[in-house]
């Protein structure tokens, strides 16, 4: 048997190796006897199989610690390596490892602070060496530091002052896993939200949402330092703040008010995200969205619109209130108000019939939108299948498309409805007549 597993050793054949292990537990003890081996490679291979095996090699720890001390330092690194994925089963590693930390071969470095996470416990001051680990000069080392503490999550809540500096590191990467780490020890994070909400105006998109990401891990009392931020001068920073209190989709008067100012931000992008982030919140607030619609320009009422309709049916109680804006002047206001009621009027006989006029809309756009939201309402738009029999006739081709499609959908079977759909299979236009054989077919299907 042994001679066997050092053959399969020199031959680095580790998969092999791994997979008899796994089925039989007491070649582990034959490897770890191969971890004193002359040979380099039989050494370097029996280790990197330890780790491979995870847990289960758990009695190979201080075979391993011994190697730490070999003279090969890519020994030394898989060793690391190897010890870490074992897990926190190798906590009496720590110490040893530690003194690693500083070495000059920035693989060994990494290796050891990416065992330090994995093996998770915050003993024998490996945490206070992972907080050194945040200034290397290696920026690899700085972000396995950061992403190791987060591992060892709240009992590295004493990096959390450093982690807020390293909120302002040269490179995005090693900003964005500080946010992350911060999130991932929880305990006493609040105070990290100050640097948090200077992050929110990050350069690098990536950072920005993860500190949105953490900024809504750590909640409510987040709340108070992100109502501030929205009076920030730097509008990215108004943005993503808006975009944070959106995802958090709390129904607070003070939020829902904060955010009807900023729906009137100098920036589009800060109405924009506004509209979004009151359409997270929902129902609470449809007032402030329709308040604000009417002194709105053309971009901003489509964005309210979308946002109504964002909220499904949550928002049917604005049905009665958004009828007019389908005889605005604005065709692409008309056309959006008649797809957000495909949208929340799924189960509204007035939608249906507001839809029903804006078939006839002068506008092929709002017309092509209103078979569509019909199609979307689905089986409660049956009162609309004359006035779609009719659009089958439309001048626009994308007008003749979506009403077949929402005859498909709707799924009324008659003589009429057959024959005016196997008419549309001629269509001038391949896609209309691919949309009446799909409806054709959703009809049999009924």
């Amino acid at each position: 048997m042994s001679a066997k597993i050092e053959k399969l050793l020199r031959d680095a054949r580790i998969k092999v190796l791994v997979a008899k292990a796994e089925e039989d537990p007491s070649i582990i003890d034959e490897i770890i006897k191969n971890l004193s081996s002359d040979s380099r490679s039989v050494r370097f291979n029996a280790i990197i199989a330890l780790g491979k095996l995870g847990d289960k090699s758990r009695s190979s720890i201080d075979e391993l610690i011994e190697c730490l001390n070999d003279d090969d330092w890519s020994i030394c690194r898989e060793t690391a390596r190897s010890l870490g994925n074992i897990g926190n089963a190798a906590e009496k590693a720590i110490p040893k490892l530690i003194d690693y930390i500083n070495d000059k071969e920035v693989s060994i470095r990494k290796a050891v602070v990416q065992a330090l996470g994995k093996i998770g416990i915050g003993k024998y001051d490996s945490i206070k060496h992972l907080i050194k680990a945040l200034n290397d000069k290696s920026i690899e080392i700085r972000i396995e530091a950061a992403n190791s503490l987060g591992k060892i999550g709240t009992e590295a809540y004493d990096a959390i002052p450093e982690l807020m500096k390293v909120l302002k590191d040269v490179n995005w990467k090693v900003r964005a896993s500080a946010a992350e780490a911060i999130s991932e020890i929880g305990k006493e994070s609040i105070k990290a939200v100050p640097n948090l909400i200077n992050a929110l105006g990050d350069d690098d998109w990536r950072v920005r949402h993860k500190v949105m990401d953490t900024l809504v891990e750590i909640g409510e009392p987040a709340v108070p330092a992100l109502l501030y931020a929205l009076d920030h001068r730097n509008s990215v920073v108004r943005k993503t703040a808006v975009e944070t209190l959106g995802d958090l989709g709390i129904a607070n008067p003070e939020i829902l008010e904060k955010l009807s100012f900023l729906l009137e931000d100098k920036s589009e992008a800060v109405r924009g995200k506004t509209a979004n982030a009151l359409m997270n919140i929902g129902k609470p607030a449809i007032p402030i969205l329709l308040e604000k619609f009417e002194d709105a320009n053309k971009k901003l009422k489509i964005k309210i619109l979308a946002a109504i309709g964002g909220m499904g049916v949550a928002a049917e109680d604005a049905i009665e209130d958004i009828a007019k804006y389908l005889k605005t002047s604005k065709k692409s206001v008309r056309a959006e108000t008649a797809r957000t009621y495909g949208k929340i009027g799924i189960k509204s006989e007035n939608a249906v019939n507001e839809l029903i006029k804006a078939l006839k809309d002068s506008k092929n756009n709002v017309r092509r939108e209103a078979a569509l939201a019909l199609g979307n309402i689905g089986k409660n738009a049956k009162s609309a299948v004359p006035n779609l029999l009719d659009a089958l006739n439309d001048d626009n081709p994308d007008v003749r498309w979506r009403a077949s499609e929402a005859l498909g959908k709707i799924r009324v079977s008659n003589p009429e409805i057959i024959k005016n759909l196997e008419d549309l299979i001629h269509d001038k236009c391949d896609y209309v007549c691919e949309s009446a054989i799909n409806a054709l077919d959703n009809i049999k299907k009924k």
